[in-house]
């Protein structure tokens, strides 16, 4: 009976993750919806990029200004918050090449809208150069976290990509197929995420944001504690190739 027979009892296991105690060199560019998402994502994997001299650029995308429920600061001021935030937590995992779109939140945009963010940032990939990406993973629940995947993977087509490209997980646990043993930088990670005092107030993402990170080490050595997730971007959704033929 061969493995991918339907009637093989054990095709339905998860594959065993590649793990890495270091990321792979190169320059890097970590996506993120919200202000705290690229430390709960992937904070730790980057950590260890900037710490090998790897340039790491992080693009946050949306402004953030639905994470305030109760209202407690006006929407510009909030955004101008949440700013500083991820720039105070980046600075403890080494980030300091932060940029902010500020996109508003909450909603599926229209092809035409998915195609001018995909073109623009196919145009910052290339820009920068860029070997590995960090993006939420494709099944993540969260609204923005989806939306952000889908424009990610057209901009990876659209910028002709042949580097690295994983997704990451922040509300959906994924099946990872990389694991990067994040031990050694999680207190960076913990301080990091400490700085988002805004969200600290509605959430606590200390605890919950960062539950995955002690059950990733399960495919790590014996020693290790903590370790961060991946699975491959993958390619454009079905009913957005056509978007693909559009002029840039």
């Amino acid at each position: 009976m061969s493995p991918s027979s339907p009637d093989d009892p054990l095709r339905e296991r998860a594959p065993l993750p590649q793990t890495l105690e270091r990321p792979p060199r190169g320059r890097v560019l970590l996506l993120a919806p919200h202000a705290d998402d690229d430390v709960l994502g992937a904070g730790g994997t980057c950590a260890l990029h900037a710490a090998q001299g790897d340039p790491v650029h992080v693009l946050v995308v949306y402004d953030g200004a639905v994470g305030d429920p109760q209202r407690r600061h006006e929407p510009a001021e909030l955004r101008a918050l949440r700013q500083r935030e991820a720039r105070a937590g980046g600075a403890h995992l080494g980030l300091c090449a932060y940029e902010f779109w500020g996109y508003p939140e909450g909603h599926v945009p229209l092809p035409a809208q998915l195609l001018e963010g995909a073109q623009r940032l196919a145009r910052r990939i290339r820009e920068l150069e860029v070997d590995t990406l960090y993006a939420p993973w494709a099944g993540e629940h969260h609204l923005d976290h989806h939306v952000l995947a889908r424009s990610t993977r057209l901009a990876l087509a659209l910028a002709g990509f042949h580097g690295h490209a994983w997704g990451y997980e922040v509300w959906t646990p994924l099946v990872p197929t990389l694991v990067v043993d994040i031990t050694s930088v999680f207190a960076q990670k913990v301080a990091a995420l400490r700085e988002h005092e805004s969200q600290l107030a509605y959430r606590d993402i200390l605890h919950k944001g960062l539950a995955l990170s002690a059950q990733r080490a399960m495919y790590l050595a014996p020693e290790a504690r903590h370790g961060e997730g991946f699975a491959p971007l993958g390619e454009p959704f079905g009913s957005d190739r056509a978007l693909l033929g559009a002029p840039r």
